[in-house]
């Protein structure tokens, strides 16, 4: 067993059902009016998404073949998870020219693959048949009882410039609440007061765990995985201990899975272009397919609001050997 714990504290106290108590937490206006974010273990995040947080922090326990796909808010993560389930199930779901029984063409990859925290919060439940779970949490943060196992991580990082616009689109256009400016939510970004921000600590976080522990932690970039999506969904099934087999990659399977799971394919699913919201994100399937593109942000940023912000990603990544 390799222990990845650094000693960070994981629980507010004896209990397993403690009230949390928010006043004592610094806290700072949100993106959404009239909402407040709040700092816990040097993280920001909302007053119910803390309350699971918790729970997943002090009651989860891990089966050795579970898998974490890790991400901030809006950085690929629905794509990682309908590649990484698409790769699990292949042999179930992906046989000959056809993969019409696969769940990823009837279901969002957000119920196939779940948010543990959001389990907890929202009294879920596990496919004990399917090892991917999925979190937002950061690294520091995860329960003891994986950093303790032999779990897997798969994180996925992305540019903060297109992190920054997704995010802001998607409050803005498909939330029920009101949002402050972009240039007042820009200003909160850079200065790290964003859900699960820092988003450079967090990356930070789990590259450094992906150096020190690569057996155990994959780091991924959103771009890189664009790019060459066949050699990485390739390098997650070796990672997954599900890796392709000579036939099957003769066969196309890596080919079949990417295709799959393409932004074009899944975005014009009728399940994925529903407008129906569901119980626990309250949010329609269609909002998790906006463009799927690298660089989007050059459509929103002026020349001056994008060097900032890459001026802080090098001044926040300097020394550590990752790049953007």
């Amino acid at each position: 067993m390799t222990d990845l714990s650094n000693g960070v504290p994981i629980s507010t106290g004896e209990g397993d059902d403690e009230e949390i108590n928010f006043s004592n937490l610094p806290q700072e206006p949100a993106w959404k009016v009239s909402v407040n974010l709040y700092k816990y273990q040097q993280f920001w995040c909302y007053d119910f998404a803390l309350k699971g947080i918790i729970q997943f922090q002090q009651k989860f326990i891990p089966q050795p073949t579970d898998i974490f796909l890790a991400t901030a808010p809006k950085s690929g993560t629905t794509w990682l998870k309908a590649l990484a389930f698409a790769i699990h199930t292949r042999r179930q779901y992906i046989n000959g020219d056809s993969d019409q029984d696969s769940p990823l063409l009837s279901k969002l990859p957000h119920e196939i693959v779940p948010f543990i925290e959001y389990i907890y919060l929202f009294g879920g439940k596990r496919n004990p048949q399917i090892p991917l779970l999925s979190t937002h949490v950061p690294f520091d943060s995860l329960p003891k009882s994986i950093l303790n196992s032999d779990c897997k991580i798969i994180y996925l990082c992305r540019d903060p410039k297109d992190v920054l616009v997704s995010k802001y689109i998607f409050k803005s256009k498909h939330t029920d609440a009101e949002v402050i400016p972009f240039e007042e939510a820009y200003e909160k970004f850079c200065n790290g007061v964003t859900n699960c921000g820092p988003i450079w600590d967090q990356v930070l976080g789990y590259w450094k765990a992906s150096l020190e522990f690569p057996e155990r932690v994959l780091f991924l970039k959103y771009e890189e995985l664009k790019k060459d999506t066949c050699f990485y969904v390739k390098k997650m099934a070796d990672f997954m201990r599900c890796g392709f087999s000579e036939d099957e990659e003769k066969l196309g399977m890596v080919e079949k899975i990417v295709e799959l799971c393409s932004f074009e394919n899944l975005s014009n699913l009728d399940v994925n272009k529903s407008s129906t919201e569901r119980s626990d994100f309250r949010i329609a399937n269609k909002a998790f397919f906006r463009k799927g593109k690298v660089g989007d942000w050059k459509n929103y940023l002026t020349t001056e609001m994008a060097e900032r912000i890459d001026e802080i990603t090098r001044r926040k990544f300097s020394g550590s050997g990752l790049h953007f």
